[in-house]
């Protein structure tokens, strides 16, 4: 990556955030929280010098970003713009794993529909019911042409979500829609805030649920995230398996692979997995090769690792079919790609997201009576593949590309998992294959 290429990049991001930001909704800063934002990037940075993988940072000079964004800081105008170059001088990296991670907000945020690039456009992919996109009648199949003016595309669509979500989530969002039919309208969607307890009591002391309370929401959090297998009555030798991540417990995961063993086909659906712990991937991709298989080079600072799958007895040999997505990124990616290069299986769908960097998040504190706490992602490897190239950027290409249309998504049909049905000797409508594993909303 060009300087020149990164400062475009910067650039570009810091417009983008500007233009979120309202005077009636930005207040200005103040002398206590500007400090704050100027040790929010003194830590990162350092962090980022010391632990980042490629100590040269592509050609770039680190220090005169830093100081660039220190300057910034000293005049920005709102706590928000300040916090803004934070995340923009890791965002010229240009690397999908090392972003900040800023202060947690009092608040729940929801827009109410979910979106995917599908191809190079933007959909609809569902809608959450009784929120006011459904109100404004938003619907799955509808494109997205803009998000406050911005054209979302493959380069750009992370970091839209990451603005208008995470770095500074809107109250509303302006979208210009296009349905199945080709008509065209904007609406403007509001989120809804649900406000959060600013202190818990965790003692369950005379009476208290907060403790209780979390524990309802991590156990409803591991339902939603858990694996999902599907079997036909008339043909109990092809096990469909939605499987979200790559962050099971060894032991969930042996359940996953004993049952996986008594099929003869598998289709494997990564659609969505953002990825996970590299041991999960190096373990279930052990399972399904009858040897030692490298997946790559894991090439960082100090060293340059050989990544390999561990075969632990008992690997699946049956037929397998691999869904992927524009959302299928890091270990879902390169376990993918190695049951291309090894000639295992077939990869169905779309291109990947193209991030398949390594990074630990680092967690951070600023204050004294009271505590901000914020963090950041920080690669620290690359994966080359036995073939020589990254992932990272460039994303996986299905052996045979298989895209839902709009109409598709406005009916409910899965053509994806019906083709890969098709392959593992199953008869399988799309509409069928729509309702395979049907999306359960998080409680808001």
């Amino acid at each position: 990556m060009r300087p020149t290429k990164a400062l475009a990049r910067s650039v570009g991001f810091i417009a983008l955030f500007a233009l979120t930001v309202t005077p009636a909704r930005s207040q200005q800063i103040s002398k206590f929280d500007r400090a704050r934002a100027q040790d929010m990037l003194h830590d990162i940075a350092s962090d980022v010098r010391k632990h980042y993988y490629d100590p040269k940072f592509h050609g770039f000079d680190w220090d005169a970003k830093v100081r660039e964004a220190k300057e910034k800081i000293d005049k920005a105008e709102t706590l928000n713009l300040a916090l803004s170059q934070v995340a923009a001088a890791l965002y010229t990296l240009n690397d999908s794993h090392t972003f900040f991670l800023p202060p947690p907000r009092p608040y729940r945020h929801d827009y109410g529909y979910h979106t995917r690039m599908i191809g190079d456009r933007c959909y609809i992919i569902r809608v959450r019911p009784q929120s006011d996109a459904e109100a404004k009648g938003v619907k799955p199949g509808d494109q997205i042409l803009t998000v406050n003016g911005f054209v979302p595309a493959r380069d750009n669509f992370w970091t839209i979500g990451y603005v208008f979500s995470t770095l500074r989530p809107q109250r509303s969002l302006r979208l210009q829609l296009q349905d199945p039919a080709g008509s065209r309208r904007e609406v403007e969607v509001m989120a809804k805030l649900t406000e959060l307890k600013r202190v818990a009591d965790l003692t369950a002391a005379g009476g208290g649920n907060d403790i209780w309370e979390m524990v309802r929401e991590s156990e409803n959090e591991q339902r939603l995230m858990r694996a999902r297998t599907v079997e036909f009555k008339n043909n109990e030798e092809v096990l469909f398996l939605n499987f979200p991540h790559f962050m099971f417990s060894e032991s969930e995961l042996n359940a996953i692979l004993e049952r996986i063993r008594k099929h003869k086909a598998l289709v494997l659906d990564l659609r969505g997995n953002p990825g996970g712990s590299v041991e999960i991937l190096k373990q279930f991709a052990g399972d399904m090769f009858e040897k030692e298989v490298k997946i790559g080079d894991r090439v960082g600072r100090d060293l340059n690792k050989p990544m390999l799958t561990k075969a632990r007895g008992g690997p699946f040999t049956g037929k397998l079919i691999v869904l992927v997505d524009s959302r299928s990124a890091s270990a879902a990616e390169l376990f993918a790609r190695l049951v291309q290069i090894e000639k295992r299986g077939v990869v169905l769908g779309d291109r990947t997201s193209g991030s398949v960097m390594e990074a630990k998040r680092y967690s951070y504190s600023v204050g004294q009576e009271t505590r901000v706490f914020f963090g950041a992602s920080i690669t620290d490897a690359d994966v080359v593949m036995t073939d020589g190239k990254s992932l990272e950027h460039a994303g996986l290409i299905p052996d045979e590309v298989v895209l839902p249309t709009a109409a598709d998504l406005a009916s409910g049909r899965d053509p994806v998992l019906a083709r890969a049905a098709e392959l593992a000797g199953v008869k399988l409508s799309p509409e069928a294959a729509g309702k395979m594993f049907p999306y359960e909303w998080p409680k808001n």
